[in-house]
């Protein structure tokens, strides 16, 4: 669990949520800072002002929901309204009592890896927000999606939201850091970052944006494939249709 003084995205979070003026700011381990005023108010936002991706995405959702970095709630109080059975969980422990103060009944202060099948089978699994990021790379994310492949339903789902970095035009800091990452090994899209928030700032985490056709070949030999991508009128962001290969299924259970 993170300390208090590792919450910055959850301090930003409750601060936004009381009225207050918030600033997010992303560093990259480049150097690279990234501020932003328009991340808070996303978090909490309502269905009416989701992006029209998000909104199609949304009617895929069924049966019992697990929302991995729920952050402020927004899809699983949505959720929660439609009469669905969600577990929302988030490693920040301030963004869970922002859920709470919401009303979102089933909230769970977890990170990714801590995701077990001591928790139920679930029917969908959100990774909206750019929230396929949260895998952090292609090892681990080929060990979560199997894990998630055997505590979810046989006609399960995963919903989830990343950003293809290959679409132009690309800044020229961003492709050199896609460069610098190729010769470490690593995926270009693997990123290196931490959440920034007044005198708060969270431990440095890697964080993984994939073009879609390397989500496919992450996804390959894990059970899942794509069902359909849900691009952006406006930008690189995507969401992506995830589903069980039934022969998979069919022979490991």
């Amino acid at each position: 669990m993170l300390r208090d003084n590792q919450d910055a995205y959850g301090h930003q979070l409750y601060d936004f949520y009381k009225g207050r003026q918030v600033v997010e700011i992303v560093e990259r381990d480049d150097g690279l800072i990234d501020p932003s005023e328009t991340y808070p108010k996303y978090y909490l936002s309502e269905y009416k002002d989701w992006s029209l991706r998000e909104r199609q995405a949304a009617r895929y959702v069924k049966g019992k929901v697990l929302d991995i970095g729920c952050g402020g709630g927004r899809w699983s109080l949505y959720l929660q309204k439609k009469g669905h059975d969600v577990l929302a969980v988030d490693i920040s422990p301030l963004a869970i009592k922002v859920c709470k103060l919401r009303g979102l009944r089933n909230v769970a202060v977890m990170s990714i890896t801590e995701v077990h099948s001591r928790l139920g089978r679930f029917d969908t699994i959100l990774m909206i927000g750019n929230n396929f990021g949260l895998f952090g790379g292609l090892k681990r994310a080929r060990q979560l999606l199997r894990r998630f492949y055997k505590m979810t339903s046989p006609d399960a789902r995963i919903i989830a939201e990343s950003l293809d970095i290959y679409e132009p035009p690309i800044d020229p800091i961003h492709r050199q850091y896609q460069m610098r990452n190729h010769r470490r090994g690593r995926m270009p899209g693997q990123v290196r970052i931490r959440i920034r928030y007044r005198n708060y700032a969270t431990p440095w985490f890697d964080y993984l944006l994939v073009s879609k056709p390397e989500m496919i070949g992450i996804l390959r030999g894990t059970g899942w494939r794509i069902r359909r991508f849900i691009a952006s009128k406006k930008g690189p962001a995507y969401v992506a249709i995830i589903e069980k290969e039934k022969k998979i299924w069919e022979t490991t259970c």
